[in-house]
C-alpha cells in the first residue's frame, strides 16, 4: 500500500457492474480516471454465501423496488473466474491495483491463484472464524472492516488474526457504519482513532454516507485507507447504485484527500512564503498622533500604531513610551527604529 504520508484509496465498485464484465471494466476505468489507488469488487458465489430463504436488507430492497431473497439478487450479481481473471488483467493494463473481497472460503482460494496481495475482509465476516484464519495464511495485507462490531468483537478478530502469526503492522482497521446510506450522527469518526490506540494498526474509514466529506474529515483526522462506493450511473438498477458516487464526485474525493499533505503541512508554525509579503502591509507601526518636537517624552498622547508600511513594529510600543525623542515628528509621521537604540 501507499506510505504512511499519503492516503490509500479504494473505489469500490462491488457489485455495481450488475453481473457484466463490460461494466465492470468501465468501473475500472473510472477509478483509475479518478485517481484511486485500488479498485474492489466482490467475489463469492450465491449458493455458498447465503441461504435461498434469507431475506434482503431493507436498504436493497428499497433501492432495487424488488421483493427477492438475498439468493435470488446475489446471483444475478455473480462474476465467473474467467470473468475475475479478465478484470485483473485489465487492471494490470490500466495500473490499477486489482482488489476483490471474498465472502467464502473457495473464493479465498481463487483469489489466491491470481496473486491478490491486499485482502479487504467485509464487516460481516469479523466472527468467522475459519474465514479470518483463511485470509491470514494466504495475505501479505488486511484490510478489515468492523461495521456493526463492538472493541471486544474487533479485538476477537484481531487476535484469531495473530495467532496464525500474521504480521500486524501489515493490518488495517477500517472504522465503518454498515448502514446505506449511513446517517451522518452515526458516523462517530473517533472510533477511528479508538482502534488505533487499542491496536497499535494503522486505521483508516470505509464510508456509506452520501457525499464526499466525510473521507476528507477521516483522512484529515488520520486515516491511512479510505474505501468508498462508486457507480457509473445512481439510476441504474441494483443494490448499492444509489448510496454509491458517481465519476465525477470519486475525482473530487480523490482531489481533495490528495491535497491534504499539503493543507496539514508541516506542523511548524512560521508565515507561509506567500503571506510573507503582505506582513508589512497588515501590520501596525508606531506614528506621531500629533507633532512632536526633540525632547519630548513619547506616550500614549502623543503616538498612535497605524499600518504604515514598515518601520517600528507596534510590538515595541512597551520600548518606546517614557524615551524622549530625539527628532522633531510631524503629525502621521512613522517613528523612526533608531528610537530604540538610544
Amino acid at each position: 500500500m501507499s506510505d504512511n504520508k499519503s492516503v490509500f484509496i479504494i473505489a469500490e465498485a462491488g457489485v455495481n457492474h450488475n453481473g457484466s464484465l463490460d461494466l465492470a471494466k468501465k468501473l475500472v476505468s473510472a477509478a483509475k480516471d479518478s485517481g484511486s489507488d485500488a479498485v474492489k469488487f466482490q467475489t463469492f458465489k450465491a449458493e455458498k454465501l447465503v441461504r435461498r430463504d434469507v431475506k434482503q436488507a431493507a436498504y436493497q430492497t428499497a433501492n432495487t423496488g424488488i421483493e427477492e431473497s438475498q439468493y435470488e439478487m446475489l446471483k444475478r450479481l455473480e462474476l465467473s473466474d474467467e470473468e475475475h481473471e479478465e478484470l485483473n488483467n485489465f487492471c494490470i493494463q490500466k495500473d490499477i491495483k486489482f482488489m476483490s473481497t471474498p465472502f467464502d472460503l473457495d473464493s479465498i482460494d481463487f483469489l489466491a491463484s491470481l496473486k491478490m496481495e491486499i485482502w479487504k475482509i467485509a464487516s460481516g465476516e469479523i466472527t468467522n472464524v475459519p474465514y479470518l484464519r483463511k485470509v491470514a495464511a494466504v495475505a501479505k495485507d488486511i484490510i478489515l472492516s468492523t461495521g456493526m462490531s463492538t472493541l471486544e468483537e474487533v479485538e476477537f478478530a484481531v487476535n484469531i488474526i495473530k495467532s496464525t502469526g500474521f504480521d500486524l503492522t501489515r493490518l488495517t482497521l477500517l472504522h465503518a457504519t454498515s448502514e446505506y446510506p449511513c446517517p451522518v450522527n452515526e458516523v462517530n469518526l473517533k472510533a477511528m482513532i479508538t482502534l488505533r490506540d487499542k491496536f497499535n494498526v494503522k486505521v483508516g474509514y470505509s464510508d456509506h454516507t452520501q457525499g464526499i466529506h466525510i473521507p476528507f474529515l477521516a483522512s484529515a483526522m488520520g486515516a491511512e485507507v479510505i474505501e468508498k462506493h462508486f457507480t457509473l450511473d445512481r439510476n441504474l438498477e441494483g443494490p448499492d447504485h444509489k448510496s454509491s458516487l458517481e465519476p465525477n464526485e470519486l475525482l473530487e474525493m480523490v482531489t481533495h484527500i490528495r491535497q491534504l499533505p499539503f493543507v496539514l503541512g508541516t506542523g511548524e508554525k512560521k508565515p507561509s512564503i506567500s503571506e510573507s509579503k503582505n506582513i508589512v502591509l497588515a501590520r501596525k507601526y508606531i506614528v506621531a498622533k500629533q507633532d512632536i518636537k526633540i525632547g519630548d517624552v513619547f506616550s500614549g498622547i502623543n503616538l498612535d500604531t497605524m499600518r504604515a508600511g514598515g518601520e517600528l513594529s507596534a510590538r515595541h510600543w512597551d520600548n518606546v513610551i517614557g524615551k524622549r525623542s530625539d527628532r522633531d515628528y510631524m503629525l502621521g509621521e512613522k517613528v523612526k527604529i533608531e528610537e530604540l537604540n538610544k
